[in-house]
């Protein structure tokens, strides 16, 4: 388990103690419940598990490899046929078919048997080495990008969460302007049955209500599939979330971006894992290079064998038990292997310089991606305090134009216009909060400290 994952259930442990059995789910719970139940994470996991077995795979070539064997076997041999032969009875004096050699079979024979140990060290190999610390360095390297899944599961989680909630403010709003726009269609409807007002005003009105209604039915929708794709990272439905608070602070980002710019070049995931592939990659190179080499290997064997005697003519030959030992330094030097040498060690150089370019890669978008998060949480502060004017302004022009209506200087499509700005501020207003949340995460993903203190500092200002 990751150091991320186990400062997470750590602090998340402290903070469950508190928490209500029946209240409603918050981002400690559902990151809690997507840190076990992701299949992404899981998967991250898996793959970093199995990654780390080439650094044991590596490391096991400096180590003795021990063998035993053994052998046993069953020696028979005759002719396919019986052989007789005619010879004269000296008694009686007649020929008589005397059996000279049975046919061949498996009853009579020889049983060889034997066992042997095989041990082999190493000891001199420069590619192994190169090869062991190229292993490292990918290990390494995994090891970053799991680091980078949980952040990016963090994010994932809080964007599916604050999609729920934006969703639900802004189905909020609808209703709300569609219970408007009904209100407003019923009292043109009675202004018109008395004279009041012409029957355009009440299709106008009516049309109104009907696109607020379309509207609203899409975000029901709309709300629907949010909480669907929060089900989807935890694979467990979440029927209530807590809401955030209307006094969740709005501020510009802390330091300066040069700041910011350094602190993404030294803390940023990405860049880490490419700058270790890197490494391996050149230690690949140098372990291509020094497989044209000498090794040296410590070589030892014990074997013992029993054998059978043969038996010729009624006289035992050989047999017997042999033991047998020897301990040999083997070298080896490759002279032609059919050029296979020379193409890995240029394919190891290729892999190298896309590792190169990788890398210079990343860190040109790193800083291009920090410097428009920079700007975009800095650009949300401003255009959060813009809507909630144009909040202000909106519900002054509406009561205004109302006050119009009434007396007969506006009419109801004036109305309807300044009712659909409020509602359209109100909409506007509560994106531009959740996107700020977004993108203040977002910008320290890109500089590479997100932690989950940034989800339990933002579950503080969760309400039920």
């Amino acid at each position: 388990m990751s150091r991320l994952i186990k400062q997470y259930l750590i602090i998340l442990g402290v903070a469950s103690q508190i928490q209500l059995a029946d209240a409603a789910d918050d981002l400690y719970k559902i990151l809690e419940l997507a840190l076990t139940n992701d299949p992404a994470l899981r998967g991250a996991e898996a793959s970093y598990r199995a990654n780390k077995e080439t650094v044991i795979q590596s490391r096991s070539l400096f180590r003795p490899s021990v063998g035993i064997g053994g052998t046993s076997s069953r020696l028979t041999s005759g002719p396919s046929d019986p052989i007789y032969r005619d010879i004269i009875d000296p008694i009686s004096g007649k020929k008589i078919n005397v059996l000279v050699s049975e046919a061949h079979s498996f009853r009579p024979g020889v049983n060889n048997h034997g066992w042997g140990v095989n041990i082999n060290q190493s000891l001199v190999n420069v590619s192994n080495w190169y090869s062991l610390a190229s292993a490292k360095a990918n290990d390494q390297a995994a090891a970053m990008n799991l680091i980078a899944q949980e952040q990016d599961l963090i994010m994932r989680v809080s964007m599916a969460y604050f999609n729920v909630l934006r969703a639900e403010e802004l189905l909020s709003v609808n209703l709300q302007e569609e219970q408007a726009a009904q209100r407003s269609l019923e009292q043109t409807q009675q202004r018109e049955e008395v004279g009041l007002v012409a029957i355009t005003d009440v299709l106008d009105a009516q049309a109104a209500y009907d696109l607020a209604r379309n509207t609203t039915i899409l975000q029901q929708n709309q709300v629907q599939s949010s909480y669907e794709a929060l089900e989807a990272i935890t694979g467990q439905p979440h029927p209530t979330i807590e809401v955030l608070n209307a006094e969740f602070p709005i501020r510009s980002v802390d330091g300066e971006l040069r700041e910011w710019e350094q602190q993404a070049e030294e803390n940023n995931l990405a860049i880490a894992s490419a700058e270790y592939s890197l490494e391996a990659s050149l230690k690949a190179v140098q372990a291509r290079k020094s497989d044209r080499l000498p090794t040296v290997d410590l070589v030892g064997s014990f074997g013992h064998n029993v054998t059978a005697p043969i038996v010729s003519q009624g006289i035992q030959i050989g047999g017997g038990a042999f033991d047998r030992s020897s301990v040999s330094v083997s070298v080896s030097v490759p002279l032609y292997t059919g050029n296979s040498f020379s193409s890995r060690m240029r394919a190891a150089e290729f892999n190298a310089i896309a590792a190169q370019e990788n890398l210079t890669g990343t860190k040109r978008q790193l800083k291009q991606n920090i410097r428009n998060s920079y700007r975009k949480v800095n650009t949300d502060v401003l255009v959060i305090a813009q809507r909630q004017r144009s909040i202000e302004s909106a519900q002054s022009a509406l009561e205004a134009t109302e006050l119009g209506a009434e007396v007969g200087t506006r009419n109801i499509v004036e109305v309807l216009r300044a009712r659909e700005n409020l509602y359209r501020a109100l909409r506007q207003y509560a994106e531009a909060r959740f996107d700020y949340v977004i993108d203040t995460l977002l910008l320290k993903q890109t500089s590479g400290v997100l932690s989950p203190q940034d989800v339990l500092e933002l579950n503080e200002w969760l309400d039920d």
